[in-house]
C-alpha cells in the first residue's frame, strides 16, 4: 500500500477558481519527488492538502480523497497527522515559536507526547543532521534567514516523519547553504516532496518529477523521462536552460476591452541587460509585470526564473519605520547592509524611510530589491528623480551585477538605455514585437 494516495482531488479557495482540478497520484515510502510548476499553478495547495491543512485550515470547496499513512484527511485534522507528515515552508520566521533554538526543535516532540528521555537526544540528532548543532543555544531572533531555515528542517526531522513536505525551502539560502541543505534532504529515509522555483538542485536528486500547471498534473514521470519532457516543454526548468531567465512567448493581454499587448515575444538571458522603450500606452509596464509574474497573460506563455520587480513609484510602498528594516524584509541583515552600501545609503540605516529625499527613497527601494538577489531583475523607470551622478552610479551597479542575472529595464530615458543596455527593444503601440 502506498504511503500517499490522492484520488481526483479538487479544491477551490472560497470565492476563487479551482486551485486543484482532478489531481490523482501516489507516493511510496522513502520516495523522493520534485514538484515543479509556475507560480499559482497549485503546488503549495497540493502540499497543504497532503498535510491536511486543506480543507481544515484553509477554507474552500473540497472534493475527492487524500489518504496519508492510512489516514483520510477529510476525517482527521492536521494535528492527527503531526509526526507522520511534517512541513517546512518558505518563510521560516512564520514557523518559529520559541526563543531558543534547542527548545524550538524540542517543541514538536513535546506536543506529540514523546518520552522526556528521548526528546533531547532527538533534538541533538536533528540539529546534527542539518549541520546546526552549533546553534543549539542561540536565540532564534538572532539567526539569519538561512539559519532559521535549517532550524525549521531540524524541527521537522526530529519528529521522524514518514512524509516530509518542503515548500521553497532554499528561498533564503545562499548557493552553498542550499547545496548543503539538499545534500541533507537527499540522505533522508522518509518520503520527500519538494516544491522549488530554483529546480536545479531537487532535479539533480529526485527519482521522480511532478509538474503541476493550472491545478492539474501535466507530468508525472521518472527522472530521465521527466528531463526529456522538460527539455521539450519547459526548458527554463532545466539547468542548461538557466541562461534564459525569462521567456515571453506570443503573449496577449487586455484590461477589460482595452487590448494592450498582442502576440508579443521576448527573451531575457542571464548576463544580459535589456532596455524596453516605447511611447506611453504601448504596454511597457504591463509587459514588465508579465515578465516578473505579477500578471497572467490572456494568451501565450510566460516562463521566468526567480524574479524581483521595482515599480515606477517605489517610494509609495515603504512599510517599515527604519531604512535597514525596509531592506531586510526580503533578506537577512548582512545582505541588507551590503545592498544599502551599494546604493550609497549606509549612513541612513536608522532613519525613517519617509525622512529621505525622493531620490534616496528610490535608491532605498532598489536596495530592497537587490538584497533578494533575484535571477531576473525588472526595473520600471528606475531613473525617475535621480540626478546625473546617481544615474551613472546606477548604471555601473547594474552592469557590475549583470553577469549573475538577467535585467529588464523599462525606461523613457533613451540616453540611459543606450549607455546601459546590451539590447534596446522598442514596443510600438498596439503592435506585435518578437525579440
Amino acid at each position: 500500500m502506498a504511503l500517499v494516495e490522492v484520488d481526483n482531488l479538487r479544491f477551490a479557495y472560497t470565492g476563487a477558481a479551482p486551485a486543484l482540478d482532478g489531481v490523482s497520484l501516489t507516493i511510496d515510502d522513502g520516495e523522493h519527488v520534485a514538484l515543479l510548476g509556475p507560480s499559482g499553478g497549485g503546488k503549495s495547495t497540493l502540499l497543504r492538502a497532503l498535510a491536511g491543512l486543506v480543507p481544515h485550515f484553509h477554507g474552500g470547496t473540497f472534493a475527492g480523497k487524500v489518504v496519508v499513512a492510512g489516514i483520510d484527511t477529510r476525517e482527521a485534522r492536521p494535528a492527527q497527522l503531526a509526526g507522520t507528515v511534517t512541513s517546512v515552508f518558505q518563510d521560516p520566521e512564520d514557523q518559529i515559536v520559541l526563543t531558543r533554538v534547542a527548545n524550538e526543535v524540542a517543541f514538536g516532540l513535546e506536543n506529540l507526547g514523546t518520552e522526556p528521555s528521548e526528546i533531547w537526544p532527538r533534538v541533538e540528532e536533528a540539529l546534527a543532521l542539518v549541520g546546526a548543532e552549533h546553534l543549539a543555544d542561540r536565540s532564534t531572533s538572532e539567526l539569519s534567514g538561512g539559519e532559521l531555515q535549517r532550524v525549521c528542517l531540524a524541527s521537522a526531522l526530529a519528529l521522524r516523519p514518514r512524509l516530509l513536505l518542503l515548500d521553497e525551502p532554499s528561498s533564503q539560502l545562499d548557493p552553498d547553504a542550499a547545496e548543503a541543505f539538499f545534500d541533507v534532504v537527499e540522505r533522508l529515509p522518509c518520503a520527500v516532496l519538494v516544491s522549488e522555483q530554483r529546480p536545479q538542485r531537487p532535479l539533480a536528486r529526485a527519482a521522480r518529477v511532478l509538474f503541476v500547471d493550472d491545478g492539474r498534473i501535466v507530468l508525472d514521470a521518472p527522472h530521465d523521462a521527466a528531463m526529456s519532457w522538460l527539455a521539450t516543454n519547459r526548458p527554463l526548468y532545466l539547468p542548461h536552460g538557466a541562461d534564459v531567465v525569462c521567456r515571453i512567448d506570443t503573449v496577449s493581454f487586455a484590461y477589460g476591452d482595452d487590448d494592450v499587448l498582442a502576440g508579443v515575444s521576448l527573451a531575457v538571458r542571464r548576463g544580459e541587460i535589456v532596455a524596453l522603450t516605447g511611447p506611453n500606452g504601448a504596454g511597457k509596464t504591463t509587459l514588465a509585470k508579465l515578465a516578473a509574474g505579477l500578471l497572467e497573460p490572456d494568451a501565450g506563455r510566460v516562463e521566468h526564473a526567480r524574479a524581483a520587480y521595482l515599480t515606477q513609484d517605489p517610494g509609495r510602498h515603504m512599510v517599515t519605520e527604519r531604512v535597514l528594516d525596509e531592506v531586510a524584509l526580503g533578506a537577512d541583515e548582512e545582505r541588507a547592509r551590503e545592498a544599502l552600501a551599494q546604493l550609497g545609503l549606509s549612513l541612513y540605516t536608522d532613519r525613517h524611510p519617509r525622512d529621505l529625499s525622493s531620490g534616496e527613497r528610490e535608491r532605498l527601494a532598489l536596495a530592497a530589491v537587490l538584497a533578494t538577489d533575484p535571477e531576473l531583475l525588472v526595473l520600471d523607470e528606475p531613473t525617475r528623480g535621480i540626478d546625473p551622478e546617481r544615474k551613472e552610479e546606477l548604471a555601473r551597479l547594474l552592469r557590475a551585477s549583470a553577469p549573475k542575472r538577467g535585467t529588464l529595464v523599462v525606461t523613457h530615458d533613451l540616453p540611459f538605455a543606450q549607455a546601459l543596455a546590451d539590447r534596446v527593444v522598442e514596443l510600438p503601440l498596439r503592435s506585435k514585437v518578437a525579440v
